[in-house]
């Protein structure tokens, strides 16, 4: 187990901004990124998505019909990741792993596999590593997304895991702390595509959730 100590995340310092307006203002952002890395941390283990096929085929307990949607995915996200070669700008996501896995992230590790063969970055951790800095702070890590190094978004969910908008911070004295935590996490974690491999290929249909 490693000393994952998370940084301070000050919600006073934060700006609020609402479903809709957050993942306005993160899409622009991203958009205009060119030669910068940014970063994504998935701490819950369950999230409550609306408007994705995939997602509802999960609640209605059609695994085959998830297995068939996920896959009819892929061309376009072999195109975005094109896209983000072309302008230097990858989306390295963590993927934080709580086992046995919940019925919600292993549908999502399908998802991210799928994702990972079509030229996006993701790579998995176990919650034991960041046992230590939550019991120390009282709670699970943040959801955490980080645009060029320059603006972090704390993305907030209600107790059941519907999306309730996000805080955004600019100010470096937060965000580089947080990147930096971030890209050592990272540097620790498993490609997902071998986690998926020996823990999550071989298991049965999750129920529907």
């Amino acid at each position: 187990m490693h000393d994952l100590r998370a940084p301070a995340l000050p919600a006073n310092q934060g700006e609020p901004l609402g479903a809709y307006a957050y993942t306005e203002d993160l899409r622009a952002r991203r958009a205009a990124v060119r030669n910068g890395e940014s970063w994504r941390l998935e701490r819950l283990q369950h999230f409550e998505e609306t408007d994705d096929p995939t997602r509802e085929a999960l609640r209605r307990g059609d695994w085959r019909e998830v297995l068939r949607l996920i896959e009819a995915e892929r061309i376009a996200a072999r195109r975005a990741a094109d896209d983000d070669s072309r302008n230097g700008s990858p989306l390295r996501r963590l993927r934080v792993v709580e086992e046995p896995l919940s019925p919600y992230v292993q549908w999502q590790l399908h998802w991210l596999h799928m994702r990972a063969e079509a030229g996006h970055h993701t790579r998995v951790l176990s919650a034991e590593e960041f046992s230590f800095t939550e019991a120390a702070d009282g709670g699970p890590l943040p959801e955490i997304v980080i645009v060029d190094g320059h603006v972090l978004y704390e993305v907030l969910y209600t107790p059941v895991g519907v999306h309730a908008g996000a805080r955004r911070y600019e100010d470096p004295a937060v965000v580089r702390p947080w990147e930096v935590y971030l890209k050592r996490a990272y540097a620790m974690a498993e490609d997902v595509r071998t986690y998926f491999t020996h823990t999550v290929a071989h298991l049965p249909p999750p129920p529907a959730a």
